[in-house]
């Protein structure tokens, strides 16, 4: 990860003579008295008869020895602790990186790292991946468009620097220099580049003039984003409020800084990459829109975890005006995770179909295709008939969390029976529950990973659930989309419902008119 210039011989022996020669002197010097006047330090007469002892001694002194020069072995011993500290320092900054798991704490490190090995206060970074580093006329929107972060700039700062032509900036000449349009010539490897006097650059681009005095920044530091299997990803800039240049070694540190957070990056690049494709091929498995029931209202929130789980839902209008309505989760995550969910998600639909006024009879259905066609994984579903016209839902759960019943003036758990997973018995079948919820009640259904988000334990992750769902504004109520959206909220909040935090997580809401 670090490369060092040259290598460091110290002659033991050497070193060691030199020190002993130098011993005494150094001890002389060392015990020198320090602060005292020179009357103090000088030979005192004793007190005869006849004699004043304060006349002063004769002005001729013995010549002072003299200074000796500084030891090679010292010089050597300097240079070699500021080497280590030099590699202690970046070997903690390189520890910071690798600790970060997401592109924008990524880049907020790099900016704030970069900024302390070159001495500046401010900066921003430009991320424009590229598909292929062997290509520079390749380009991959799939990897993102131009993503920009700011140090000490805010948005609107970072929209004036924006402002100035590309080619006139030394990171738009870093980036443009390897696709077709831009710098004349074949993709080099870019170099860092230092203006050290912007204002006093008579080339400078008046655009690019006028937004230094703007932001009041005098030089500037520009290091690109790249090294040789990763290809240039992007640039990043500091800048110095006077004019100002970092010195060789500061250079060669962030060199070296900016190679590492490279290959960091791009392998951030490559996770986020494959969380989108997961979360897209899951999106895709779900339904596509809610259906439109007479006497009911639909709402659902779907969360993918950052691998991709088999958290699902559905909603699926049956003959005589019935809805059939599911939740389930399937065991692991990743690509067969996702497959699983999808052929479960089809089969209950089929048995919905045939025979969903039945809901013990759908799930027992689904509990012997799992065994038969995928022994070694286990699932758990719920799945409810509801008949809005005359206010009934018959549902059954095969190891699924209970629904909740949400109202002005009730909020509780609807007791269902027992059961474990499908999957987990040679032969299951478990009792349905029937429920008549009032109109203007919602039924909240939902999958586990609602509640091992929370971090808590499951006692009091349903405590929290349940004061989520009782704390619905009254004004929300009438909508069940703002119902899904507070519970979420409340239950995990401080960002823990974003994508990407955990498991996933299904909300499906059914208000009853």
């Amino acid at each position: 990860m670090l490369d060092i210039p040259f290598l460091v011989r110290v002659h033991v022996d050497a070193l060691i003579a030199a020190q002993n020669d130098m011993g005494v002197c150094d001890a002389i010097e060392r015990n020198a008295p320090v602060g005292k006047p020179a009357a103090m330090s000088a030979p005192h007469l004793p007190k005869v008869a006849g004699i004043d002892s304060a006349v002063p001694n004769s002005t001729h002194t013995a010549h002072s020895l003299p200074s000796l020069p500084t030891p090679p072995g010292a010089v050597l011993q300097d240079r070699l602790a500021g080497w280590v500290s030099d590699l202690t320092t970046l070997h903690e900054l390189t520890e910071r990186l690798a600790r970060t798991g997401t592109l924008d704490t990524a880049l907020h490190e790099l900016l704030r790292a970069g900024a302390a090995l070159v001495g500046a206060r401010r900066g921003m970074v430009v991320l424009e991946p590229v598909a292929d580093p062997q290509r520079a006329d390749c380009f991959d929107a799939d990897h993102g468009p131009a993503f920009t972060k700011g140090l000490g700039l805010s948005h609107a700062e970072l929209g004036h620097i924006e402002t100035v032509p590309r080619l006139a900036t030394a990171y738009g000449r870093i980036l443009d220099g390897r696709r077709p349009g831009g710098l004349p010539g074949p993709a080099t490897s870019p170099e860092a580049v230092a203006q050290p006097d912007l204002l006093a650059d008579e080339s400078l681009d008046p655009l690019h003039r006028d937004v230094v005095v703007r932001l009041g920044y005098a030089a500037s530091y520009t290091q690109p984003l790249a090294s040789e299997a990763a290809g240039t990803l992007g640039a990043a800039v500091w800048m110095y409020d006077e004019p100002a240049t970092p010195v060789e070694r500061q250079r060669h540190l962030v060199g070296l800084y900016m190679r590492y957070a490279t290959e960091h990056l791009a392998r951030l690049l490559e996770l986020e990459h494959a969380r989108e494709t997961v979360a897209t091929v899951a999106e895709e498995l779900l339904p596509s829109r809610l259906p439109r029931v007479p006497g009911v209202q639909l709402a659902a929130r779907h969360r993918t975890g950052p691998q991709g789980g088999g958290d699902w839902y559905d909603a699926l209008p049956l003959p005589e005006g019935a809805l059939g309505l599911a939740v389930g989760s399937v065991s692991g995550s990743g690509p067969s995770a996702l497959a699983a969910m999808g052929r479960l998600r089809a089969s209950l639909r089929a048995y919905a179909v045939m025979e969903g006024e039945d809901p013990v009879a759908v799930l027992s259905d689904l509990e012997l295709l799992l065994r038969l066609t995928e022994p070694a994984r286990t699932a758990t579903a719920l799945f409810a008939y509801a008949e809005p016209a005359v206010g009934k839902i018959v549902l059954a759960g095969a190891g699924h969390t209970p629904p909740l019943l949400i109202s002005e003036h009730r909020t509780e758990f609807v007791e269902t029976s027992l059961s474990a997973p499908l999957g987990m018995l040679a032969c299951w079948e478990a009792p349905s529950v029937e429920i008549s919820p009032e109109p203007g009640e919602t039924v909240l259904l939902y999958t586990d990973g609602l509640l091992r988000r929370t971090g808590d334990p499951m006692d009091r992750a349903f405590a929290r659930l349940h004061a989520a769902a009782a704390s619905v504004p009254r004004t929300a109520r009438q909508d069940p989309a703002a119902i899904a959206d507070h519970v979420l909220r409340t239950v995990l909040p401080d960002g823990l419902d974003r994508d990407g935090t955990g498991e996933d997580v299904v909300l499906l809401a059914a208000r009853f008119d």
